[in-house]
């Protein structure tokens, strides 16, 4: 059938009939003929059908009809400006709004207060702060929504001091915020913690009658949340007429954020009674709160929730819910987790593909984590910061320092923690020169002041390496007060080189800043031990005593199938037990030929040398190990964890193990992570 002919030449009143049938319908191919068949559209046959395209999501299409008019030289209306304006902040388009300004310059429509409104929006709609203050400075008559406008554009522009100064001088000029302009402005103070201000305008907004105002009573729910006075926060929130889920997500994120978890996860159940439907942001409040307040079983427990009613996980969703895994070591679901990120073509998504790389890292597979940053298209400097990080706590310094270099190359300016993760980097690999230069470098080539945290870092740096005089000394010429971590350092390499002397003013400086801090008084105990000076490490567990300062027990766990075993030294309640010390002796007896001495120095207990070696035996680490290596199932690599340092005697002895059952063994202690593979590891010896 030959398809319906289109009148030509239509009178624009006749096509202004036709067009809205048209749009009506949703035909838009149909209005564009009609509209290119108007030899002399009328402005509000151009202004209705631009507003169409853009309320239809056509908002490109809009920008080329205006277009199309001013080829043809047809001069546009107040209207039509109007309309091509609210297209161009639809569609983002920075270029086409300059335009747009400059066409009603030109025209001398620019004293018109409604366009440049539109104009103003606009411009803060595509991020360009510097067009909207331009079109506001020449305005003679501006009001509430010129000034409303202005603000709200530095507020979404990241500038919300900027924008807070706009409202108060929209005060001064005696002009009065409206609803709008309260709502608009309150994200600003939550973002800059300006919670004096937040009350200011919760008082103005209280005396002129807003309160009542849903947009208004979200920000202020907002703001105190993100201040933490979530009494105040609740109070708002309780005095609502109408609540919705914005304000129940803001009460919500409050009270996890502050640690109140039991009354968040209460408010939670209540929404669901007074039928508010939950959406992703509040799926996201529950498992993030979960997840800041250490419940990582009910985070998982309510992502499978999440998805059992319909929502999908976001980018938001998913580095909330990665950390679970980091927390637990838990690869498998971190695994399954990637899948679905690959799955929903979310990898382009940097927080969640760093959240990624950094969860690999954590679970001992960096690898992974190295093909996940490959794999990253554009890399942020918290991309780089993780990569450099995880190659730290894997004992990568020269990958660290060679990722920084790139980093540099790469136009990416490092900040404050890049250098605490190169410098650790060096601390690990017993890079003693490069990490001192990096240091130096901090201030002078890249404008970063180091602070207490980079300080420590290179105690570390002198510590490991053995120069603990140097360390020392360092400490000295610190120009802030020395943190714990600085003197932790000293006195943990102390252990490892023997020096009392230094160990006893490291740990005396240490009982004085963290005083209940278990791992101080052992680290000093088993210096003291190790040198045979019983009475003075007696007078260290009668302190600790006396304090009822009790020993963090040693812990060793890995992951088998779904199921998390973990070990305490002589541990026999695992259903394998009497195996695994039969499978650890056989072992033993392969490693001594292959060379392995057990040292007993590592057994601080007055007992003779044999009952010392079957002692270090029951360590956690060495059960956890040979478990894994029974439970293999067809794996090359066991990945255990553990809670405090790994034992000397550990260390040398996986080695061995590595070497005579010929797997991968990784560990990661309280310190760094270990690769033992062929009798070596990682560390080159430096735990």
């Amino acid at each position: 059938m030959a398809a319906l002919s289109l009148p030509t030449n239509i009178p624009s009143h006749l096509g202004l009939r036709l067009l809205r049938s048209a749009l009506n319908v949703g035909d838009f191919k149909r209005a564009h003929q009609l509209f290119d068949n108007i030899p002399q559209p009328d402005p509000t046959t151009c202004s209705t059908f631009i507003s169409a395209l853009t309320t239809h999501g056509r908002p490109n299409e809009a920008i080329k009809v205006y277009a199309s008019l001013r080829a043809c030289g047809i001069k546009p209306h107040s209207s039509v400006f109007l309309a091509v304006a609210k297209a161009c902040a639809v569609s983002g388009d920075t270029l086409r709004v300059k335009e747009v300004h400059e066409d009603a310059t030109r025209l001398g429509l620019m004293s018109d207060v409604y366009i440049a409104n539109a104009l103003i929006h606009a411009y803060g709609k595509c991020k360009c702060v510097e067009g909207a203050r331009r079109v506001f400075d020449d305005l003679v008559v501006r009001d509430v929504v010129t000034w409303t406008s202005l603000s709200s554009c530095y507020v979404n522009c990241g500038f919300p001091r900027k924008g807070l100064s706009v409202f108060r001088q929209m005060g001064l000029d005696g002009v009065k915020p409206n609803p709008v302009t309260v709502s608009s402005i309150l994200p600003a103070c939550s973002e800059l913690k300006d919670l004096k201000s937040g009350k200011e305008i919760h008082g103005f907004a209280v005396r002129h009658g807003m309160v009542e105002n849903v947009f208004v009573c979200s920000g202020l729910v907002s703001l105190y949340a993100k201040c933490l006075s979530v009494r105040e926060a609740r109070a708002v929130f309780d005095l609502m007429p109408h609540r919705d889920v914005v304000s129940w997500n803001g009460v919500l994120t409050a009270y996890f954020t502050n640690k109140e978890y039991e009354k968040g996860l209460s408010l939670f159940t209540q929404m669901s009674r007074d039928g508010v439907k939950a959406d992703e942001a509040t799926w996201n409040a529950v498992i993030g709160g979960c997840m800041e307040n250490g419940r990582i079983e009910e985070a998982v427990e309510m992502l499978r929730k999440m998805q059992n009613m319909g929502f999908k996980p976001n980018e938001i969703t998913i580095s909330s819910i990665l950390p679970a895994c980091s927390f637990s070591e838990n690869l498998r679901m971190g695994k399954e987790i990637h899948g679905y990120v690959f799955r929903q073509w979310k990898v382009g998504d940097l927080t969640s593909t760093t959240a990624l790389l950094y969860m690999y890292a954590k679970c001992g597979d960096l690898n992974l984590s190295r093909n996940v940053f490959n794999m990253m298209r554009r890399k942020d400097v918290v991309a780089w910061n993780t990569m450099i990080i995880a190659n730290a706590m894997h004992g990568n310094g020269k990958e660290a320092l060679f990722l920084f270099g790139k980093m540099l190359q790469s136009r990416v300016k490092p900040n404050s923690v890049t250098f605490t993760g190169v410098l650790s980097g060096c601390s690990h690999s017993r890079l003693v020169e490069e990490g001192i230069q990096i240091f130096n470098s901090m201030g002078k080539d890249h404008l970063v002041e180091p602070d207490a945290n980079h300080y420590s870092c290179v105690v570390d740096i002198y510590s490991r390496a053995g120069r603990l005089n140097e360390a020392y000394k360092f400490i000295q010429r610190m120009p802030m007060e020395p943190t714990a971590s600085a003197w932790g350092a000293l006195l943990g390499a102390c252990r490892v080189y023997k020096n009392v002397e230094l160990a006893k003013i490291s740990a005396k400086k240490l009982f004085e800043i963290e005083p209940n801090n278990p791992g101080n008084y052992v680290s000093l105990f088993n210096i003291l031990v190790t040198a045979k000076l019983w009475s003075e490490a007696s007078k260290i567990r009668i302190l600790m005593k006396e304090k009822g300062i009790t020993k963090l027990p040693g812990c060793s766990w890995l992951q088998v199938g779904n199921r998390v075993h973990t070990f305490v030294v002589g541990d026999k309640s695992n259903m394998e037990s009497d195996k695994i010390y039969n499978f650890l002796d056989e072992l033993v007896e392969k490693m001594k030929m292959a060379g392995y001495k057990p040292d007993t120095d590592y057994v601080l207990q007055d007992i003779d040398q044999e009952e010392k070696a079957e002692s270090l035996c029951n360590h956690s680490e060495k059960l956890a190990v040979a478990f894994g290596i029974l439970n293999l199932n067809g794996q090359s690599t066991v990945r255990v964890f553990k809670n405090l340092r790994i034992c000397g005697d550990c260390h040398n002895a996986i080695k061995y193990m590595s070497k005579v059952v010929g797997v991968m063994i990784v560990v990661r202690d309280s310190l760094r992570f270990h690769h033992f593979k062929n009798g070596n590891c990682s560390c080159n010896d430096l735990w």
